[in-house]
């Protein structure tokens, strides 16, 4: 009985061997003490020595940071289960148990192994996004979608493999199989596949990053890009809710990116002052001489003086009547003065389009829009600059006898009495 005894195989000619028990029982027991040892052993070697040499390792070569990934991924522990499970599957001949039987627990710890390997696999991929995403490139280019994609096909690849162990099959069977199935999968992973083709075009053109601010008022979306996934992408509001946008969809609607504005180092203002039309008038003589203080308009006044006496002397005698002659108005003053003002303002990019002018006259006033660019993109800065642009040329209205226009309030009727 010794001589067919798998275990006296196993362990050699040998003290143990030559005084192995007959009983079955006893032979089992010595055979799963005999895998407990070498699971304990290879499971050690693994969590103990080989772990700790790799992280030495890594930290010696100036990747301390992959040392530390790797570790909080579970990399190192993944496999220090996968290990002994091979290597239980390997020795199970040990055990005096029958071929049909010895042949399915291999399958099992074999499969066992395999899917703490590919844990381990999808921890290192999830290492590397975690290394990746601290550096200035992650920035402008992000893997998270890649390495997503990555972890789908190698557990794609697992599921595969385990079950063609199990079924004691060829992996190619199996795949021969799935394209009769592609139209299922296809719609199983529409979503995926979307996913994937918008982001590799959205990396490729470089259509948006990480810290993006973008608008997407159909999905609700406006702040800021704080995550780039191969399914879905996460924008902070600036209320500090966090909107769900699928990948695909900012592929295919439209969306508007404020980046460019950033990268420009010019922040547009574009606000109107609605003024009341009933002070829109010509300007007196005496009112002409006395805005001649004011050291912005003097160039814009010894202009418009020219242009008039010219426009005098084509009149002729005609110009003896104040009809056929051209005056200047508070408004046009007005719009000269604030694009005199804005040219003046160091916090304005002077290089950009800057003008003040008046648009369509509405029941609500008469529109007088200024358009520039501040110098700084912040948000708080840009605020305090546009407030005090529109601070000093609301102030400066009643100067030009100007007047806003407002809407009549309650009080107003009731002052009527």
């Amino acid at each position: 009985m010794q001589e067919n005894n798998p275990l006296v195989h196993w362990m050699g000619d040998n003290w143990i061997s030559n005084n192995m028990p007959d009983a079955v029982w006893a032979q089992v027991a010595l055979g799963l003490l005999v895998l407990a040892v070498l699971v304990v052993a290879t499971g050690w070697i693994m969590a103990r020595v080989l772990a700790t040499v790799t992280r030495r390792m890594l930290s010696a070569i100036g990747h301390d940071d992959w040392s530390q990934a790797l570790s909080r991924r579970r990399v190192f522990r993944s496999l220090s289960y996968a290990v002994p499970l091979l290597v239980i599957m390997g020795n199970i001949g040990v055990l005096p148990v029958d071929d049909k039987y010895g042949d399915i627990l291999a399958r099992v710890f074999l499969s066992a192994g395999l899917v703490f390997f590919f844990m381990a696999v999808n921890g290192a991929l999830s290492a590397w996004q975690d290394i990746y995403a601290v550096t200035t490139r992650a920035q402008t280019r992000s893997i998270k979608g890649y390495l997503e994609l990555s972890k789908i096909i190698f557990w794609a690849l697992c599921v595969i493999l385990i079950i063609s162990i199990l079924v004691n099959r060829s992996p190619l069977l199996m795949l021969s199989g799935l394209g009769a199935l592609s139209a299922v999968l296809l719609l199983v992973f529409k979503d995926t596949l979307l996913s994937l083709v918008a982001s590799t075009q959205m990396t490729s053109n470089d259509m948006l990053r990480i810290g993006d601010w973008i608008e997407m008022p159909q999905a609700g979306a406006d702040g800021f890009v704080i995550d780039m996934a191969l399914h879905t992408v996460k924008v902070q509001n600036w209320d500090k809710t966090v909107t769900t946008i699928p990948t695909y969809k900012l592929f295919s609607e439209s969306y508007r990116n404020w980046r460019y504005m950033f990268e420009s180092g010019g922040r547009r203002i574009k606000r109107t002052l609605r003024i009341d039309a009933s002070t829109v008038r010509f300007l007196r003589e005496d009112e002409v001489i006395a805005l001649r203080r004011f050291a912005l308009l003097r160039d814009y006044l010894d202009e418009k003086h020219d242009e008039l006496q010219e426009s005098y002397r084509a009149l002729g005698a005609m110009a003896d009547q104040e009809v056929n002659r051209r005056r200047l108005t508070n408004l046009g003053t007005f719009r000269a003065y604030g694009l005199a003002y804005l040219r003046q303002q160091p916090e304005l990019r002077q290089d950009m389009m800057m003008l003040v002018r008046m648009m369509e006259p509405e029941s609500q006033g008469i529109p007088i829009e200024v358009y520039c660019f501040a110098n700084n993109t912040a948000w708080v800065e840009y605020e305090r600059i546009q407030g005090n642009i529109f601070d000093h040329l609301v102030a400066i209205l009643p100067e030009m006898s100007l007047r806003l226009y407002q809407a009549p309030a309650g009080s107003d009727f009731a002052n009527m009495r």
